[in-house]
């Protein structure tokens, strides 16, 4: 088969979809690889590389129109649309049910779009996870970047210091992006409370956090008095393949003492604040009655050398499947892939995108 990798043209986004290790064992199974120019430079690979590994070094417009197969990071922006066509698998993140543009696109192309975030397996959702991972502790990251004073913050320390009280993190929602965030602020001496509205849920977490961390049950009572002494709240809750919940409202906001932040890991999937929407690396933050905002919509593409290698290895087995058999036979072999499939034939397949647009055509 014909399979080409584009470079990422969202803001500040320098992952890419296919390594050089990738490439070179695609063109050892036989088939055809295309790689755009400059595709992996800020993921750290030279187009030497991919030249040694075996794939054409060409253009933008030659790699769309080359592949059957398209393997990316994230989903098409517009001026990637008139790209998409019938005969073309578009394999991905495409958080369809947080935008109405791309999906009325990708039906009119009548695209097969395979997306890596409904991915499932028993084992979850296995090309999402490596990116939540990393979007949890840049979470963290993010919140003692923006509480100091000359990024525009408060001017406190998440940990605080001997004799002064750490920062209070709230995170909503207990799953793997919740799970790292908290973590990694507990590792820097935050004081942490998670927030989830699964009983079983919050069993497990007492044990991962091992009572290092408060866990408790979510409940509107119980949000609005931890919004109220929170200097820093992480919403970290995930549908699959659904708009996101949510959580925290406008009027919520009226709690959060001064100097609050907000980050929004949940904004793929539409966000899971009401006042949320995304920003890019190039401005990350904004303001919403005197509260700051942060909801960058790639978080993981601003580490794009640890992101490409991490989402890779767990992308690629399921890239060289649909290669080696064809899209729709790898579809039809694999359950966890077919639960990928969220448009074809000019229909939504996936039921959270379906019901996100129920006025669209659907399987």
């Amino acid at each position: 088969m014909r399979i080409a990798t584009v470079k990422e043209i969202k803001t500040k986004e320098g992952r890419v979809g296919l390594t050089p290790a990738g490439a070179a064992v695609l063109v050892a199974d036989g088939h055809d690889v295309f790689v755009e120019h400059g595709a992996g430079t800020v993921a750290g690979f030279a187009d030497e590389e991919y030249d040694e590994a075996g794939a054409k070094l060409v253009d933008r417009e030659e790699a769309w129109a080359s592949a059957e197969i398209l393997v990316k990071v994230k989903e098409p922006i517009a001026e990637e649309y008139p790209f998409l066509r019938e005969d073309l698998t578009l394999f991905t993140y495409l958080h369809l049910a947080a935008d109405r543009p791309l999906t009325e696109a990708l039906l009119e192309a009548r695209t097969l779009g395979v997306a890596y975030e409904t991915v499932q397996d028993r084992t979850g959702l296995p090309l999402l996870t490596p990116m939540s991972e990393i979007a949890g502790r840049l979470a963290a990251h993010a919140a003692a970047t923006y509480l100091t004073a000359p990024e525009g913050g408060p001017g406190r320390l998440l940990g605080g210091s001997p004799g002064v009280a750490p920062c209070r993190v709230v995170v909503i929602g207990g799953g793997v992006v919740g799970t790292q965030a908290a973590l990694l602020a507990l590792g820097m001496q935050a004081e942490v409370t998670v927030l989830d509205t699964s009983s079983t849920r919050v069993r497990e977490l007492a044990t991962v956090l091992d009572g290092r961390a408060r866990v408790v049950m979510s409940d509107p009572t119980t949000l609005a008095r931890e919004l109220r002494s929170a200097d820093v709240v992480i919403g970290a809750v995930l549908v699959p393949g659904r708009a996101a919940p949510k959580v925290v409202s406008e009027s919520d906001l009226a709690l959060l003492p001064d100097g609050a932040l907000l980050i929004d890991v949940a904004i793929d999937q539409g966000g899971a604040f009401e006042t949320s929407h995304p920003t890019t690396y190039a401005e990350p933050t904004y303001e919403v009655h005197g509260v700051r905002h942060y909801c960058v919509a790639n978080m993981p593409g601003g580490v794009p050398q640890t992101s490409t290698r991490a989402l890779t290895n767990a992308t690629f087995p399921y890239l060289r499947r649909l290669a080696a058999l064809g899209p729709e036979a790898a579809i039809a072999a694999d359950a966890a892939l077919a639960l990928g499939v969220n448009t074809r034939a000019g229909r939504i397949a996936c039921e959270g995108v379906a019901e996100a647009f129920p006025d669209l055509p659907r399987a």
